[in-house]
Protein backbone atom coordinates (compact mmCIF):
# COMPACT_ATOMS: atom_id res chain seq x y z
CA UNK A 1 0.00 0.00 0.00
CA UNK A 2 0.86 3.78 -0.81
CA UNK A 3 1.91 5.87 2.52
CA UNK A 4 -0.36 8.40 3.40
CA UNK A 5 0.44 11.45 5.74
CA UNK A 6 0.03 10.82 9.59
CA UNK A 7 -2.57 12.64 10.97
CA UNK A 8 -1.76 15.05 13.43
CA UNK A 9 -2.09 19.03 15.03
CA UNK A 10 0.43 21.65 13.39
CA UNK A 11 2.54 21.89 16.42
CA UNK A 12 4.82 24.87 17.57
CA UNK A 13 8.14 23.37 17.10
CA UNK A 14 6.88 22.31 13.28
CA UNK A 15 6.08 25.43 12.45
CA UNK A 16 9.41 26.72 13.71
CA UNK A 17 11.32 24.40 11.54
CA UNK A 18 9.23 25.07 8.74
CA UNK A 19 10.17 28.96 8.86
CA UNK A 20 14.09 28.12 9.62
CA UNK A 21 13.40 25.87 6.23
CA UNK A 22 11.99 29.17 4.55
CA UNK A 23 14.67 31.36 5.46
CA UNK A 24 17.42 29.28 4.48
CA UNK A 25 15.39 27.92 1.37
CA UNK A 26 14.74 31.84 0.50
CA UNK A 27 18.71 32.89 1.25
CA UNK A 28 19.70 30.52 -1.44
CA UNK A 29 17.34 31.43 -3.92
CA UNK A 30 17.79 34.85 -3.91
CA UNK A 31 21.57 33.77 -4.27
CA UNK A 32 20.69 31.68 -7.20
CA UNK A 33 18.49 34.09 -8.79
CA UNK A 34 21.13 36.71 -9.23
CA UNK A 35 23.44 34.19 -10.66
CA UNK A 36 21.04 32.91 -13.25
CA UNK A 37 19.71 36.36 -14.15
CA UNK A 38 23.94 37.36 -14.13
CA UNK A 39 24.58 34.92 -17.09
CA UNK A 40 27.54 32.96 -17.65
CA UNK A 41 27.32 30.35 -14.82
CA UNK A 42 29.75 27.26 -15.66
CA UNK A 43 29.69 23.92 -14.61
CA UNK A 44 32.77 23.33 -12.58
CA UNK A 45 32.51 19.52 -12.90
CA UNK A 46 30.25 16.21 -12.94
CA UNK A 47 28.87 13.70 -10.15
CA UNK A 48 27.93 10.25 -11.49
CA UNK A 49 28.60 10.88 -15.28
CA UNK A 50 29.88 13.22 -17.74
CA UNK A 51 26.07 15.03 -17.71
CA UNK A 52 25.72 15.32 -14.15
CA UNK A 53 26.65 18.44 -13.51
CA UNK A 54 27.69 21.13 -10.80
CA UNK A 55 28.76 24.84 -10.84
CA UNK A 56 29.62 27.13 -7.69
CA UNK A 57 26.28 28.38 -8.01
CA UNK A 58 25.22 24.74 -6.21
CA UNK A 59 28.09 24.75 -3.97
CA UNK A 60 27.14 28.68 -2.48
CA UNK A 61 23.85 27.67 -2.90
CA UNK A 62 24.64 25.00 -0.42
CA UNK A 63 27.26 27.01 1.81
CA UNK A 64 24.42 29.57 3.11
CA UNK A 65 21.63 26.92 3.49
CA UNK A 66 23.73 25.11 5.93
CA UNK A 67 24.90 28.56 8.04
CA UNK A 68 21.22 28.97 8.62
CA UNK A 69 20.49 26.12 9.42
CA UNK A 70 23.86 25.32 11.53
CA UNK A 71 23.28 29.38 13.61
CA UNK A 72 19.23 28.39 14.06
CA UNK A 73 19.77 24.68 14.46
CA UNK A 74 23.24 23.67 16.15
CA UNK A 75 22.49 19.96 17.22
CA UNK A 76 20.66 18.85 13.96
CA UNK A 77 22.13 16.37 11.26
CA UNK A 78 22.50 17.52 7.69
CA UNK A 79 22.59 16.18 4.82
CA UNK A 80 23.42 18.13 1.29
CA UNK A 81 23.55 16.61 -2.23
CA UNK A 82 27.27 18.58 -2.78
CA UNK A 83 28.33 18.54 1.01
CA UNK A 84 27.47 15.46 1.96
CA UNK A 85 26.28 14.83 5.88
CA UNK A 86 27.17 16.17 9.12
CA UNK A 87 26.28 13.80 12.14
CA UNK A 88 25.01 15.68 15.07
CA UNK A 89 22.69 13.91 17.79
CA UNK A 90 19.11 16.12 18.06
CA UNK A 91 17.23 13.15 16.37
CA UNK A 92 16.62 15.90 13.64
CA UNK A 93 18.18 15.49 9.69
CA UNK A 94 18.28 18.57 7.32
CA UNK A 95 18.05 17.16 3.86
CA UNK A 96 18.69 19.74 0.97
CA UNK A 97 19.02 20.15 -2.15
CA UNK A 98 20.57 23.97 -2.95
CA UNK A 99 19.69 23.81 -6.73
CA UNK A 100 17.35 21.10 -8.33
CA UNK A 101 18.01 21.76 -11.77
CA UNK A 102 20.76 22.44 -12.48
CA UNK A 103 21.33 21.53 -16.47
CA UNK A 104 18.50 23.59 -16.75
CA UNK A 105 19.72 25.82 -15.04
CA UNK A 106 23.56 26.24 -16.73
CA UNK A 107 21.03 26.05 -19.78
CA UNK A 108 19.11 29.50 -19.09
CA UNK A 109 16.00 27.02 -18.66
CA UNK A 110 13.90 28.83 -16.21
CA UNK A 111 12.89 25.54 -14.19
CA UNK A 112 14.76 24.79 -11.23
CA UNK A 113 14.48 25.25 -7.61
CA UNK A 114 15.84 24.98 -3.88
CA UNK A 115 14.50 22.15 -1.94
CA UNK A 116 15.09 22.36 1.79
CA UNK A 117 13.50 19.26 4.78
CA UNK A 118 13.73 18.00 7.87
CA UNK A 119 13.45 14.38 8.66
CA UNK A 120 12.81 13.07 12.26
CA UNK A 121 13.10 9.06 12.73
CA UNK A 122 9.22 8.86 11.36
CA UNK A 123 10.26 10.26 8.46
CA UNK A 124 9.10 14.03 7.33
CA UNK A 125 8.58 16.70 9.45
CA UNK A 126 8.44 19.85 7.47
CA UNK A 127 9.56 20.78 3.93
CA UNK A 128 9.72 23.61 1.44
CA UNK A 129 10.58 23.99 -2.21
CA UNK A 130 11.04 27.16 -3.62
CA UNK A 131 11.09 28.94 -6.91
CA UNK A 132 12.26 32.27 -6.74
CA UNK A 133 11.81 33.18 -10.46
CA UNK A 134 8.07 32.90 -9.67
CA UNK A 135 8.50 33.61 -6.54
CA UNK A 136 6.31 30.70 -5.44
CA UNK A 137 7.54 28.92 -2.42
CA UNK A 138 5.82 25.54 -1.73
CA UNK A 139 5.72 24.70 2.24
CA UNK A 140 4.06 21.58 4.35
CA UNK A 141 4.47 20.09 7.36
CA UNK A 142 3.00 16.52 8.39
CA UNK A 143 -0.16 16.61 9.28
CA UNK A 144 -0.88 20.12 8.24
CA UNK A 145 -2.25 21.98 4.99
CA UNK A 146 0.60 22.37 2.28
CA UNK A 147 0.48 26.01 0.41
CA UNK A 148 1.81 27.69 -1.82
CA UNK A 149 2.92 31.69 -0.95
CA UNK A 150 -0.03 31.35 1.92
CA UNK A 151 -2.80 29.77 -0.09
CA UNK A 152 -3.83 25.84 0.34
CA UNK A 153 -2.98 23.51 -2.15
CA UNK A 154 -5.43 21.07 -3.66
CA UNK A 155 -3.78 17.83 -5.54
CA UNK A 156 -5.50 15.95 -8.17
CA UNK A 157 -8.56 13.67 -7.42
CA UNK A 158 -7.68 12.07 -10.71
CA UNK A 159 -9.48 8.83 -10.77
CA UNK A 160 -8.80 8.01 -15.34
CA UNK A 161 -5.45 7.29 -16.18
CA UNK A 162 -6.37 7.94 -19.71
CA UNK A 163 -7.16 11.84 -19.00
CA UNK A 164 -3.95 12.14 -16.59
CA UNK A 165 -1.09 14.37 -16.97
CA UNK A 166 2.38 12.76 -15.36
CA UNK A 167 5.07 14.23 -14.89
CA UNK A 168 8.58 11.95 -15.04
CA UNK A 169 12.32 12.95 -15.08
CA UNK A 170 15.83 10.54 -16.51
CA UNK A 171 18.49 9.69 -14.90
CA UNK A 172 21.97 10.55 -16.55
CA UNK A 173 23.37 6.93 -17.16
CA UNK A 174 22.83 6.57 -20.88
CA UNK A 175 21.83 2.58 -19.70
CA UNK A 176 19.14 3.43 -17.74
CA UNK A 177 17.72 6.01 -19.97
CA UNK A 178 17.18 3.26 -22.54
CA UNK A 179 15.43 1.34 -20.23
CA UNK A 180 12.87 4.39 -19.35
CA UNK A 181 12.51 5.26 -22.95
CA UNK A 182 10.76 2.26 -23.03
CA UNK A 183 8.96 2.70 -19.68
CA UNK A 184 7.93 6.14 -21.16
CA UNK A 185 6.59 4.28 -24.47
CA UNK A 186 4.42 1.85 -22.56
CA UNK A 187 3.16 4.61 -20.62
CA UNK A 188 2.39 7.28 -23.44
CA UNK A 189 -0.88 5.32 -25.25
CA UNK A 190 -2.39 5.23 -21.71
CA UNK A 191 -2.11 8.79 -20.34
CA UNK A 192 -3.35 12.25 -21.59
CA UNK A 193 0.57 13.28 -21.74
CA UNK A 194 3.84 13.32 -20.14
CA UNK A 195 6.03 16.43 -19.03
CA UNK A 196 8.94 16.18 -18.49
CA UNK A 197 10.95 19.52 -17.23
CA UNK A 198 14.38 18.70 -15.13
CA UNK A 199 13.25 19.20 -11.73
CA UNK A 200 12.32 16.10 -9.28
CA UNK A 201 11.39 18.91 -6.81
CA UNK A 202 9.43 21.25 -8.53
CA UNK A 203 8.03 18.18 -9.80
CA UNK A 204 6.62 16.88 -6.81
CA UNK A 205 5.86 20.26 -5.64
CA UNK A 206 3.47 21.13 -8.85
CA UNK A 207 1.91 17.56 -8.14
CA UNK A 208 1.52 18.51 -4.84
CA UNK A 209 -0.64 21.55 -6.14
CA UNK A 210 -2.35 19.88 -8.89
CA UNK A 211 -0.79 21.15 -11.93
CA UNK A 212 0.06 17.66 -12.66
CA UNK A 213 -2.08 14.57 -11.96
CA UNK A 214 0.89 12.28 -10.85
CA UNK A 215 4.58 11.82 -11.12
CA UNK A 216 6.79 9.05 -11.18
CA UNK A 217 10.56 8.86 -11.14
CA UNK A 218 13.43 6.46 -11.03
CA UNK A 219 16.97 7.24 -9.95
CA UNK A 220 16.30 10.43 -7.68
CA UNK A 221 17.90 10.39 -4.29
CA UNK A 222 16.47 11.61 -0.96
CA UNK A 223 18.02 15.19 -1.35
CA UNK A 224 16.14 15.07 -4.90
CA UNK A 225 12.49 14.12 -3.20
CA UNK A 226 12.76 14.88 0.46
CA UNK A 227 10.53 18.54 0.67
CA UNK A 228 8.64 17.38 -2.47
CA UNK A 229 7.41 14.22 -0.42
CA UNK A 230 5.98 16.33 2.77
CA UNK A 231 3.92 18.06 0.09
CA UNK A 232 2.53 15.21 -1.75
CA UNK A 233 1.14 13.50 1.33
CA UNK A 234 -0.07 16.59 3.24
CA UNK A 235 -1.50 17.46 0.07
CA UNK A 236 -3.76 13.80 0.47
CA UNK A 237 -1.87 11.71 -2.26
CA UNK A 238 -0.43 8.43 -2.17
CA UNK A 239 3.25 7.82 -2.16
CA UNK A 240 5.09 4.20 -2.99
CA UNK A 241 8.69 3.32 -3.59
CA UNK A 242 9.61 1.89 -6.84
CA UNK A 243 12.19 -1.12 -6.20
CA UNK A 244 15.59 -1.50 -8.29
CA UNK A 245 14.72 -4.04 -10.96
CA UNK A 246 17.83 -5.03 -13.28
CA UNK A 247 19.18 -1.79 -14.22
CA UNK A 248 16.57 0.20 -13.42
CA UNK A 249 17.39 2.05 -10.23
CA UNK A 250 14.34 2.61 -6.99
CA UNK A 251 12.56 5.37 -7.41
CA UNK A 252 9.45 6.91 -6.31
CA UNK A 253 5.33 7.23 -7.84
CA UNK A 254 3.14 9.62 -6.40
CA UNK A 255 -0.55 9.68 -7.15
CA UNK A 256 -3.94 9.74 -6.14
CA UNK A 257 -5.92 6.90 -4.74
CA UNK A 258 -7.63 6.46 -7.29
CA UNK A 259 -4.47 6.32 -9.95
CA UNK A 260 -2.13 5.04 -8.03
CA UNK A 261 -2.52 1.07 -8.39
CA UNK A 262 -2.38 1.52 -12.15
CA UNK A 263 0.59 3.49 -12.51
CA UNK A 264 2.25 1.83 -10.45
CA UNK A 265 2.00 -1.30 -12.31
CA UNK A 266 2.58 0.41 -15.41
CA UNK A 267 6.32 2.28 -14.35
CA UNK A 268 7.58 -0.37 -11.88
Amino acid sequence: MGRRAPAGLLSVSATELLAIAEQAARAAGALLRERFEAGGEQATGAKSTPTDLVSEADLAAERAIREIIASRRPDDAILGEEGGETQQGSGLRWIVDPLDGTVNFLFGVPQWCVSVAVHDDDGGVAGVVYDPLRAELFAGVRGGVPTCNGVALRASRQTELATALIATGFAYDAGVRARQAAVVGRLLPRVRDVRRMGSAALDAAWTAAGRYDAFYERGVQIWDTAAGEVLCLAAGLELRPLEAEGDLPAGIVVAPAGLIDELAGLVA
